[in-house]
């Protein structure tokens, strides 16, 4: 007898099960050669840290292995009976050797090529190499260099093909009702675990798992590339934004019309006073009031009185927008300075370079570091972001631990988890940087039991959780005023994007991405007032770094909002075309080309087009644009996000 195991009745779904397991070892033993191939380029990973490395990457594997084997699962899952034919069985059996010793392949294949790339192979290798007309040699020198992995990957299809042979399949002598209904249930038990397996969870607020992910599980950026495997990285990349390397300008003149690194000023003194970020979900710049007194002849009162009050004591902008219109594009923006150009940034095939964030530089200089969110943790790749970008500590619904404050949907309500934050940031020691991220102002637009009625409705869904989350807001002031801290803390409070709009001034390409950006100092007096300088998200970490005199130099897109300088510009890009502010300008572009011109201060509803009459506004604002294209399309390739 060929086979050592035999089971009836379900014994497809047995081989199944076992077959996987068996596969998620080998996957765990190639993360192991992998490291050890390359252990050189890991200096700083400890055995407490490779095991960790290692249980995160199953939750990669089960991904990059259902997707291999989805045609596998499909043939040996069906509840019918022609499934136990020899001839099927060996066709069956082929599928899996094929496709998994294909996986076995890429992972080998990055032992050698990581060290030249120092990123997992991602699926742009296809466009890479589409134009070479020398794959044929190309691979022959792989082959002759690398015959050691050959030699590797020649056993392993052994070893695989043993696993395709695992256990006997046969047809049962009685194929009865009990015989399809369990084939059936299992069939329907396989399919709810496949869809689990490759987004990497079952809750609704589980994003698709993607690279940005890893995160999770390493304290470096470049230690993401243990964690995944080779297959995972090119199935999640396939249809990846690649970025094309540009030269508009020499590298002297592309400082001088847009530079990236900060350079302290000579009379920096750097003030370590504590930071808190706030940013709140769907908070357009439309709801609030005190940022529309020119609208309805200024009866418009907007829904968050709170915020309307602390921005009579703050310093704010009347032209503020975001970089992004997800919340999954905001936290890269406003913490790490870095925009999503096409696609979020967390899910490009970039989201594994080096990178510089507030949370880092202020943690080097003795900060201590958290952030708040509401959510199961892990929700929204908040975890894995946030570990990259060097915050300490992860407060959110697991750290709460107490779901009778759980709105059924998100996650914690934001009165009682702001309250929660408040408590925190009395134990954090000083100086600290933190972040919050509101939740109750989302979907389905729900407020407590005990609030309803309380806040304004409105004709959009949004605006009376807005109300909520502004009382939350109030409450959360009301109780950190209190506490030793306050009087020496940065409040930032921003929105993460805006929202669909109901008032015809936001129903236009330019406010469909207007927000609040607040900066607040309670025993600051010169910071009060409302600026019409242009901000964005992304220049957020350069005002703060500024403002408290950090005296290094370091990385972020952004500008600085309170610099006299008014030569700065703001943009997005969706779907490939780009929206691009300066002066009293707002100009889309294509990359290539301008497709529309307008001035904002002169026709706010975006009425008359002035790109034919007014070429030469366009050449200029295109040429501060390339400028950008250039700076962020460079380094994003060549990994040089991070000030030398």
């Amino acid at each position: 007898m060929k086979y050592r195991l035999s089971y009836n009745l379900v014994n497809t779904f047995w081989l199944l099960a076992i077959q996987f397991f068996l596969l998620l070892s080998l996957y765990t033993l190639l993360r192991v050669g992998f490291y050890a191939y390359n252990i050189a380029l890991f200096p700083n990973v400890g055995t407490g840290d490779f095991l960790r490395m290692l249980w995160g990457g199953i939750k990669f594997d089960v991904v990059a292995l259902l997707y291999l084997n989805i045609v596998y699962i499909l043939m040996q899952g069906m509840p019918l009976p022609f499934k136990y034919g020899r001839f099927y069985q060996k066709v069956a059996q082929w599928v899996f050797i094929i496709t998994n010793s294909f996986g076995v392949a890429l992972n080998l294949i990055d032992y050698a090529y990581y060290p030249f790339t120092l990123k997992r192979t991602t699926g742009t290798v296809f466009s890479q190499f589409a134009n070479e007309e020398n794959l044929g040699k190309l691979a022959f020198d792989f082959v002759w260099g690398y015959w050691g992995l050959v030699l590797l990957f020649i056993a392993l299809v052994f070893v695989v093909r043993a696993i395709a042979r695992i256990v006997i399949v046969y047809r049962p002598k009685k194929l009865s009702f009990a015989f399809y209904t369990a084939q059936a249930v299992l069939f329907l038990l396989v399919a709810f675990l496949f869809i689990g397996g490759v987004r990497g969870g079952w809750a609704h607020s589980t994003r698709p798992i993607t690279l940005s992910n890893a995160g999770d599980y390493v304290r470096n950026p470049e230690e993401m590339n243990i964690v995944l495997n080779t297959p995972f990285s090119i199935l999640k990349t396939l249809k990846a934004v690649q970025l094309e390397e540009v030269h508009f300008y020499t590298e002297e003149e592309l400082q001088q019309v847009y530079p990236v690194i900060h350079e302290p000023n000579d009379t920096s003194d750097f003030r370590k006073m504590n930071v808190v970020i706030l940013i709140l979900e769907s908070f357009a710049k439309e709801h609030v009031g005190a940022l529309n007194k020119d609208i309805q002849h200024g009866n418009y009162k907007g829904y968050t009185p709170f915020l309307d009050s602390l921005i009579a004591e703050s310093y704010t902008f009347s032209r503020s927008f975001a970089n992004g219109r997800k919340s999954i594009d905001a936290l890269p923006s406003i913490i790490t300075g870095i925009p999503s150009i096409g696609e979020p940034f967390v899910l490009s095939i970039y989201s594994g370079n080096k990178t510089t964030s507030m949370a880092k530089l202020l943690g080097d200089e003795g900060y201590e570091t958290a952030f708040f969110h509401g959510a199961p943790n892990g929700s929204m790749g908040f975890s894995a972001y946030m570990q990259l970008a060097g915050v300490r500590h992860y407060f959110g619904k697991n750290e709460y631990n107490n779901d009778k404050d759980f709105d059924g949907m998100w996650g914690i309500w934001d009165e009682p988890f702001m309250q929660f934050m408040a408590k925190e940031l009395d134990n954090l020691r000083q100086p600290f940087f933190t972040s919050f991220f509101s939740l109750s102002s989302h979907h389905p637009f729900k407020v407590p039991a005990q609030y309803e009625g309380k806040f304004p409705k409105g004709p959009l869904p949004v605006q009376e959780p807005i109300g909520y989350t502004d009382y939350a807001l109030r409450r959360f002031f009301e109780t950190a005023s209190k506490s030793s801290w306050f009087k020496n803390t940065l409040f930032v409070i921003c929105a993460d994007h805006a929202t669909v709009s109901h008032l015809p001034e936001y129903k236009t390409s330019a406010n469909s991405v207007a927000i609040p950006i607040i900066f607040y100092h309670p025993n600051d007096e010169n910071l009060r007032g409302i600026s019409d300088k242009l901000i964005q998200q992304i220049d957020i970490m350069p005002t703060v770094m500024n403002y408290l005199g950090y005296d290094k130099p370091y990385f972020a897109f952004g500008f600085d909002a309170f610099s006299a300088d008014r030569n700065n510009f703001s943009l997005n890009n969706f779907a490939g075309t780009f929206s691009f502010f300066q002066d009293d300008y707002f100009m889309t572009h294509n990359g290539e080309k301008p497709l529309s011109l307008f001035n904002l201060k002169e026709d706010r509803l975006e009425q008359h087009d002035l790109l034919e009459t007014k070429p030469q506004i366009a050449d200029s604002l295109g040429r501060s644009l390339k400028a950008f294209i250039q700076q962020y399309n460079n380094r994003m390739i060549h990994n040089d996000l991070v000030a030398p």
